[in-house]
C-alpha cells in the first residue's frame, strides 16, 4: 500500500489535493464478518491488506447480543447425526434461499466455528470435549451454542487481537460513501471507494478487491434495535447499482430502546406487566394488554410464550404470542403512546396456578414461583439484571421502554457461491449486508453466515484475484469525477432548508410506519413515492445543513435515503405481487381474516401464497426512482460427485473456483 494525493476540481474555483492510495484488497467494516475476512486474506497470503471502519468498537457485532446469543453450528455432540447436506436443508426449508449458497454456509459451519475456537472464543464443551449445544427458533437438532449475552462481542474482540498479531493496517474514524466501478469487459467492476474522516476530509482508495461488510440497515429505522454506533452502508453499494435479493424479508421484535437490546427470552418468560403512558412518559399509566384479552391467564402465558417466540412471526398473529408484538405497535405507532415492560411487581390478575401448562412448568422447575418479575429474574437469569445495571438502568426502580423494532435483514445484496457480488466483479459482500438467507432461518445462523462469507471471499481472492488487473491510472480517473461530483453535492448542500437530523428523522420514520413487520399496499404505494421525492431534494440540495464536523452525516444521507427507498420500493413490490403474510411481516388485506374481534375492521391479515418460498425476489437499482424487480426461481441445494478422486482433481486443477 502506497500513499499519495490527488488533485480534483473544487467547487469553489481551483483544485483541491485529497488523500489517494492504492491496495491490493480493501475491507470496509469491522464486525465479525470484516474482521475474520482480515485474518483469512492473511493466512491465504494477501499481505497488501488495509481495512476501513468508523472504529474498531463500532458496529453491530461488537455491541449487541441477546438474553443468550446464539450462534449456529453443525451439531457437534452425541449422536445426533448431522451433515452439512442435512443442515443445508434446514437452511433451504425456510423459503426462498437459493441451495447452493444453503450448502456453503452448512459445509464451512465447522471450519469457521473451530476458527473462532482457536482464536480464543470460549464455547462451551464437556470433559470429553463435544461442544455442546441446544435448540434454537427454526433448528430441528441441537445445532446451537453460545458464550452467553456477547457472543458476537467476543468473536469480535479475539478477531481484533489475531488482526494485530498479524499486524493488518487499520484506519479508524472512516466512513466510506461512495464505492469506485469501472467498465471491464462488458460489465462492471469494483475499484476502491471514497472516504470522509470524522474532520470532513474525503479520501480515495483503489484497490484491486473490495470485501464489502457494512452490516445491516440499522439507521434505516426509527424504531431500531441496531447499535445507535451503526448505520450501515448498503445504500453506498445499492447507489453503486449492486444487485440485491430478498430485501423485502428482515425481522422485527421487542426491544428496549433507551439501552438498545432484544427483551427476549427470560425477560418474557418472567412475565412482566406492559404498562403504556402519555406521550410524556408519566401520565394516563395503565395496563393496556387486558384490553384485549378477558381470560388474564391466557394473557400471561402468551407473555411468557414471547420468550421462546421472540421475533415477530405472522404466523403467531392468530391466536398466538405475536399479537402482543401487534398490540405494542398499536399502542406506540398507532396510539402515539409509550409503552413500558415494569418488573417491579406482577400484572393484574396474575396467579402462577392460572398459567398454562407450559409456563407454569417451566418456572415451577427453574424455581422461579417468585413474588415479582424482578426476582423471577434475578433468579433465572441474574447476567440479564447486571446488564442493564452495566448500562445505567436499574429495573428494580424503573420499567424498561420497548417498542418494535428492526433487528436483522435476512435479505441485502445478492452473492454467488464464493460471496462475490452477482453483478459488479471484485466486490464481496459478507455478514448481514450480504443477502443469503430468504424468510425465516434459525437463529444465530447469521453469526455462522457472516464467517462463512470472510472464509469464502479470502479464499477466491488469493485463488482468482491475487494478480493486479487494474491500473492507477484507471482508477484515478474515475476517483476524480467521483471526489468532484462529492465536493460539488457538500456545497450544495451548506445551504439547505432542512437540517440533517431532520432529513434522517423524515426517512426514519416512513420506514418504520410503512417497511417494518406492518405493511399495506396503500400506505407503500404513498411512502414510496414520499420516498423518491425525498432522495431527489437530497440529490439537489444535499442531505441537510450541518457543520463541518456534521458533514459526514450529511453524505450518510444520501445513501441512507436511497436505499429506504430502494426498500420501500421492494417491500411494495412483494406485497403488489401477492406473497401475503410470511417472515416477520403481516400483510393487511380488507379480504383477509380478522386479527382480534376486539380491533377494527381495518387489522385483516392476509394469508401467505407458499408457490413464492420457491422463488428469491432481486432487486436491480437503475436510477433514482427506476428500480427493477424480479422473482427468479431459487436454486436447489446441489448434489454434487463426491468421487473422492474426481473431486481431488477438480480441487487440484482449480475448477472448482469457476463460477
Amino acid at each position: 500500500m502506497h500513499e499519495q494525493t490527488i488533485t480534483v476540481a473544487d467547487p469553489s474555483g481551483g483544485d483541491r489535493p485529497l488523500g489517494f492510495s492504492m491496495v491490493h484488497t480493501l475491507v470496509i467494516g469491522s464486525g465479525a464478518a470484516g474482521l475474520a475476512a482480515a485474518v483469512r486474506l492473511r493466512a491465504e497470503g494477501v499481505d497488501d491488506l488495509l481495512v476501513v471502519t468508523e472504529g474498531l468498537d463500532m458496529g453491530t457485532s461488537i455491541n449487541t447480543g441477546s438474553d443468550k446469543q446464539t450462534y449456529y453450528k453443525l451439531a457437534m455432540c452425541g449422536a445426533d447425526a448431522d451433515a452439512p447436506a442435512i443442515m443445508a436443508q434446514t437452511y433451504f426449508d425456510g423459503g426462498s434461499m437459493h441451495g447452493d449458497l444453503a450448502l456453503v454456509e452448512a459445509s464451512l459451519s465447522a471450519r469457521a466455528f473451530l476458527h473462532l475456537v482457536n482464536l480464543g472464543v470460549p464455547f462451551p464443551c464437556d470433559a470429553h470435549g463435544q461442544f455442546v449445544g441446544y435448540k434454537t427458533d427454526h433448528d430441528p437438532r441441537q445445532r446451537a451454542t453460545s458464550i452467553g449475552p456477547h457472543t458476537s462481542r467476543e468473536m469480535c474482540r479475539v478477531l481484533i487481537r489475531r488482526a494485530g498479531e498479524l499486524g493488518v493496517a487499520v484506519r479508524e474514524n472512516r466512513v466510506v460513501v461512495e464505492l469506485l466501478t469501472v467498465e471491464e469487459n462488458g460489465g462492471t467492476r469494483a475499484a476502491g471507494a471514497i472516504a470522509v474522516d470524522s474532520r470532513g476530509r474525503l479520501e480515495i482508495i483503489g484497490a484491486e478487491n473490495v470485501v464489502f461488510a457494512t452490516g445491516g440497515p440499522g439507521g434505516l429505522y426509527k424504531a431500531s434495535v441496531y447499535p445507535e454506533v451503526h448505520t450501515g452502508g448498503i445504500g453506498v453499494a445499492l447507489l453503486a447499482g449492486a444487485t440485491a435479493q430478498s430485501l423485502a424479508e428482515s425481522q422485527y421484535g421487542m426491544a428496549s430502546i433507551g439501552f438498545r437490546w432484544n427483551v427476549s427470552g427470560t425477560f418474557m418468560q418472567v412475565v412482566p406487566r406492559f404498562i403504556s403512558t402519555a406521550p410524556d412518559g408519566a401520565g394516563d399509566e395503565r395496563e393496556f394488554l387486558r384490553d384485549y384479552f378477558d381470560d388474564p391467564a391466557r394473557m400471561h402465558s402468551l407473555v411468557f410464550l414471547k420468550g421462546y417466540q421472540w421475533p415477530f412471526d405472522s404466523r403467531k398473529v392468530l391466536g398466538g404470542s405475536s399479537i402482543i408484538d401487534l398490540l405494542v405497535y398499536l399502542e406506540t405507532v398507532a396510539g402515539g403512546r409509550r409503552v413500558f415492560l415494569d418488573f417491579r411487581r406482577d400484572p393484574d390478575g396474575f396467579r402462577f396456578d392460572k398459567l398454562e401448562s407450559e409456563a407454569r412448568e417451566y418456572l415451577t422447575r427453574s424455581g422461579a414461583l417468585l413474588d415479582t418479575p424482578i426476582e423471577r429474574l434475578r433468579a433465572m437469569n441474574p447476567g440479564a439484571v447486571q446488564l442493564y445495571a452495566d448500562h445505567g438502568i436499574d429495573m428494580a426502580a424503573e420499567p424498561l421502554e420497548i417498542a418494535v423494532c428492526a433487528q436483522h435483514n435476512n435479505g441485502g445484496l445478492a452473492g454467488n457461491l464464493w460471496w462475490e457480488s452477482t453483478n459488479i466483479k471484485h466486490l464481496f459482500p459478507i455478514g448481514e449486508v450480504s443477502g443469503s438467507h430468504g424468510v425465516t432461518r434459525p437463529g444465530g445462523s447469521a453469526l455462522n453466515a457472516g464467517q462463512v462469507g470472510a472464509f469464502r471471499a479470502a479464499e477466491f481472492i488469493a485463488r482468482r484475484y491475487a494478480q493486479w488487473r487494474i491500473s492507477e491510472a484507471t482508477i484515478r480517473a474515475v476517483a476524480a469525477r467521483a471526489a468532484a461530483g462529492i465536493l460539488s453535492w457538500i456545497e450544495r448542500g451548506r445551504t439547505a432548508a432542512k437540517s440533517w437530523q431532520d432529513e434522517r428523522a423524515e426517512l426514519q420514520e416512513r420506514m418504520s410506519r410503512a417497511g417494518a413487520h406492518v405493511r399495506s399496499r396503500g400506505e407503500l404505494d404513498a411512502a414510496v413515492a414520499e420516498a423518491w421525492r425525498q432522495f431527489e431534494r437530497i440529490e439537489r440540495t444535499g442531505g441537510g445543513r450541518a457543520d463541518s464536523d456534521e458533514m459526514v452525516e450529511a453524505l450518510r444521507n444520501r445513501a441512507l435515503c436511497f436505499a429506504h427507498a430502494v426498500y420501500l420500493d421492494a417491500v411494495r413490490f412483494a406485497v403488489a405481487s401477492g406473497v401475503g403474510s410470511r417472515g416477520s411481516a403481516m400483510v393487511l388485506d380488507e379480504r383477509g381474516q380478522p386479527i382480534h374481534e376486539k380491533l377494527g375492521e381495518r387489522w385483516r391479515i392476509a394469508g401467505e401464497e407458499p408457490a413464492f418460498r420457491e422463488q428469491v425476489q432481486e432487486t436491480q437499482p437503475i436510477a433514482s426512482g427506476r428500480i427493477e424487480h424480479r422473482w427468479v426461481p431459487r436454486r436447489p441445494i446441489p448434489e454434487p460427485d463426491l468421487w473422492f478422486e474426481t473431486a481431488w482433481a477438480r480441487f487440484r486443477s482449480g475448477e472448482i473456483y469457476e463460477t
